[in-house]
């Protein structure tokens, strides 16, 4: 395996079917992906979850990563009866509390660690600002770019604060869209005037706080780029994240697989395309023999000059950095001392209380696979 199979396979992390590590997750980790992102279809209990983890880890013999979307409300991967049971993020949003944000930011960090897990796709950063938008809603804090900024950067800090990694998510902004990216392409006429006023504010803000990592939206902005969508855009994810906002963290493309993405354009040129925008870090969740060609397609495009080395380069060290801070080895003690606890649980039920909410109880979740 040469040098350039390795730089490239970093920049992928695979989701895949089941409570134990597939022959062919083996085999993808010996090329040398950088990690998983996992979900409930990969949680039985929080033990088998946390040797999973651990499992994954040691098999590697490297640092890896472990990604869950684990927001609140609707998004919970995590969601056994053990686990404290996070209130939506609209619900923390009527709560309004910054500390609150702080303490459910530490509360999802210490869960995630307990069962081994590194980086936590949250917090959701889309104002709330269309009510007919099928996949945000009640995952958003708001329709206020003000609030949403400072809740957020207030959830970050108190994930990050407790060693695991955040990530805002969908860049440039994703709660204006009436359909959902999983299905469709969204499109939106929206320029630099409006991102500017609305959807950037709380990613500017975050920016700022020193958020480990940023997902990419699906989603064409005709004013900026009417070709692509954010995801394989270089003057939106270059142009306006990098060098507007000043984010030198990494950035994570949402899965490759939705259909905003593979349905409206061809597998290779998807990544070629979004690395060339500026993604440092690939999500391919589902299926296995597209997980293996996105390898090959990347390294082959890098050797027949269609991608420079030295975007691979750049996107590896940012990845490196990330993982020297947040990627840790699996934890010897029982997750269950920390786990659904009392005082996470009493965390959870403030907002809820401040909010007028009960239980979140399981509803549809658009993003699960």
């Amino acid at each position: 395996m040469t040098d350039l199979d390795r730089a490239v396979a970093r920049m992928f992390c695979i989701g895949f079917d089941g409570y134990t590590i597939p022959p062919h997750v083996e085999k993808l980790i010996d090329r040398g992906i950088s990690g998983v992102a996992l979900f409930r279809r990969n949680v039985e209990s929080p033990r088998q979850f946390a040797r999973l983890c651990a499992d994954l880890k040691h098999r590697a013999g490297r640092p890896f990563i472990v990604c869950v979307d684990q927001e609140g409300g609707r998004v919970l991967r995590l969601r056994d009866s053990a686990f404290t049971d996070i209130p939506s993020m609209r619900d923390l949003g009527k709560a309004n509390e910054e500390n609150l944000a702080v303490q459910i930011g530490r509360v999802l960090a210490r869960e995630l660690r307990a069962v081994n897990g590194d980086l936590n796709f949250a917090p959701v950063l889309d104002v709330d600002t269309n009510p007919k938008n099928p996949v945000i809603g009640d995952r958003s804090l708001g329709g206020s770019p003000e609030m949403v900024a400072r809740l957020g950067v207030a959830l970050i800090r108190g994930i990050q604060g407790e060693g695991v990694a955040a990530c805002g998510k969908h860049f440039p902004g994703h709660g204006d869209t009436w359909q959902d990216s999983h299905f469709d392409l969204p499109r939106l006429p929206h320029g630099m005037g409006r991102l500017g006023a609305i959807e950037l504010a709380p990613f500017r803000a975050a920016v700022r706080a020193g958020v480990a990592t940023i997902m990419t939206a699906h989603v064409v902005y005709e004013g900026i780029d009417p070709k692509f969508p954010a995801t394989l855009s270089k003057e939106i994810l270059t142009g306006v994240l990098r060098e507007q906002l000043g984010f030198g963290g990494v950035i994570i493309s949402d899965d490759m697989e939705m259909n905003a993405i593979s349905e409206h354009f061809g597998w290779e040129e998807s990544i070629v395309q979004a690395t060339a925008a500026g993604v440092d870090l690939f999500m391919v969740c589902h299926d296995a023999q597209r997980q293996e060609s996105a390898l090959d397609v990347l390294r082959d495009a890098v050797t027949r000059g269609l991608v420079d080395r030295e975007r691979i380069d750049q996107a590896n060290l940012r990845v490196v950095k990330m993982f020297t801070q947040y990627v840790k080895p699996p934890a010897e003690e029982d997750p269950m001392g920390v786990i659904g606890n009392a005082e996470h649980r009493a965390v959870a039920e403030r907002i809820r209380k401040l909010a007028g909410a009960t239980s979140s109880a399981p509803a549809h979740d658009p993003t699960e696979p």
